[in-house]
């Protein structure tokens, strides 16, 4: 097994939320390198765990001899047709990319290193260079401005366009690099000019948005009653949408929102919430590992009430 270069955020509040461990079914959604299903594991859990990324199964070896671990090639939003409905003694999510990924440049997920312009976490679909070199200028701006929250959205589309008509885009420093001149070139400022719309052809490569949703509605149908779920959110839209369906299916907000699946007049609530809001990374974590910094931890129980009618 590879030594695993990336670091679980907020690991001790993850297993502090699924607690107890010791004899559960439990479900890590999102793989990765392996930190939460390692703790998992050692806790004394059954775990089954997902990641569409096929090279996460180098991490995978030593948990499946212990014959407690189990890894699904395959997207989370999958988990109930793997373990059944209300199965589980909890689900925990680790949205967004991992360390790993981002230090990868063959992957092309970061323009801080060169790399061919993929950010597929998985390995089929269209690319994000397919996207760039394709798209009309008004669902690329949308792209940018909806995921990315880019307020240049349409100048950004518009310098793309444009030089892709002279060279198709196939690097990702390529990329960053128009981008950044299309932006006036924020050369020393905090956050690269690069950054939202690397993060916004990420999440629409690999719908990072809708798998979420789908995500939440397959927790909610393979939790047992008194289950656990956990999520580990790393940017606002990722959290608007946990916040919300939380909310909702906890029965806090009187109707439906956008960002979560239509509301079923009169269901019960099946979810109760952990804790009030967001719990964030400790001031230590934060200290020694950056990726902590924006994240936010939501968590609920799962209630006896029947799944909603609306997600089935």
């Amino acid at each position: 097994m590879s030594e695993a270069p990336h670091v679980s955020v907020m690991l001790p509040e993850v297993l502090a939320a699924l607690t107890p461990l010791s004899g559960s079914a439990l479900v890590d959604g999102t793989f990765g390198a392996g930190g939460y299903s390692s703790a998992f594991v050692e806790g004394g859990a059954r775990v089954t765990a997902f990641d569409r990324d096929p090279t996460a199964r180098r991490f995978a070896g030593p948990l499946e001899a212990g014959g407690r671990f189990r890894l699904i090639e395959a997207r989370f939003s999958a988990m109930a047709d793997e373990v059944g409905e209300a199965s589980v003694d909890g689900v925990a999510l680790d949205l967004g990319v991992s360390s790993m990924q981002l230090d990868e440049a063959d992957r092309g997920f970061s323009f801080m290193r060169d790399g061919p312009l993929d950010m597929r976490m998985g390995a089929d679909g269209p690319t994000a260079a397919d996207l760039v070199n394709s798209l009309e200028k008004e669902a690329l701006a949308r792209i940018f401005f909806v995921y990315g929250e880019e307020r240049e959205s349409r100048r950004v589309a518009s310098f793309l366009i444009r030089r892709r008509a002279e060279t198709p885009f196939t690097r990702t420093l390529d990329l960053a690099e128009v981008v950044e001149r299309a932006l006036g070139g924020r050369r020393g400022a905090k956050v690269h000019p690069a950054t939202r719309v690397f993060q916004a052809l990420r999440i629409a490569v690999n719908e990072e948005l809708s798998e979420l949703e789908a995500g939440l509605v397959a927790a909610e149908r393979v939790l047992k009653p008194g289950g656990r779920l956990a999520v580990v959110t790393f940017h606002s839209l990722e959290d608007r949408i946990v916040k919300a369906f939380l909310a909702e299916r906890a029965g806090r907000t009187p109707s439906g929102s956008r960002h979560a699946p239509p509301r079923e007049v009169g269901a019960e609530p099946s979810f109760e919430l952990l804790f009030r809001g967001a719990r964030e990374a400790s001031p230590q974590e934060s200290s020694v590992n950056p990726r902590s910094r924006s994240a936010k931890l939501r968590a609920a129980l799962r209630t006896s009430a029947p799944v909603w009618s609306a997600s089935a």
